[in-house]
């Protein structure tokens, strides 16, 4: 397995991973297909990295603003994603370890994620990885099948410099 910075050429493996968990329905609510223009404009610009075994994309890591405010600059939601033929092989363990080392190295200070409550693997990967549960939103919204969704909320805190 080689873990490397996100490329636009990564696009094609990025795109069919995220696809088929927003068809699964089990871990966003989004329904739309994003483009790359759209995605990467959505995302910060560094702490984005796949993790490729034979040349192929098996698993991604992607943070987000949690507000255009400059007081929260610091303070994103992760994505991480696992194609589904590679999880529970230590990838996603490994992405979000990448992404925690070079997290607060880009002014980052609280890495945050919002998971469904249903998806026990998510949570535990990132309780394994250091985060720890502030809350829970009960029926915060649908699925994409009009289902009602509790998400439960989750957070890395870098520690505050001196």
């Amino acid at each position: 397995m080689n873990i490397c910075p996100m490329c636009p050429e990564d696009w094609p493996g990025v795109w069919e991973i995220y696809r088929a968990s927003i068809d699964a329905g089990n871990t966003t609510f989004s329904t739309h297909y994003p483009t790359w223009e759209e995605w990467d404009a959505g995302h910060h610009p560094s702490c984005r990295y796949v993790a490729c075994i034979e040349d192929q994309v098996a698993g991604f890591v992607a943070v987000s603003p949690t507000s255009q405010k400059p007081h929260y600059r610091g303070v994103v939601e992760v994505m991480v994603y696992v194609a589904e033929e590679h999880r529970h092989s230590g990838i996603g363990t490994t992405l979000l370890c990448k992404l925690i080392e070079d997290a607060q190295k880009q002014g980052i200070w609280c890495l945050y994620s919002s998971i469904f409550s249903s998806n026990v693997p998510s949570i535990r990967l990132h309780e394994k990885c250091g985060f720890r549960k502030i809350g829970y939103r009960e029926r915060i919204a649908k699925d994409r099948f009009g289902n009602w969704t509790d998400t439960t909320l989750m957070e890395y805190r870098f520690p505050d410099e001196e």
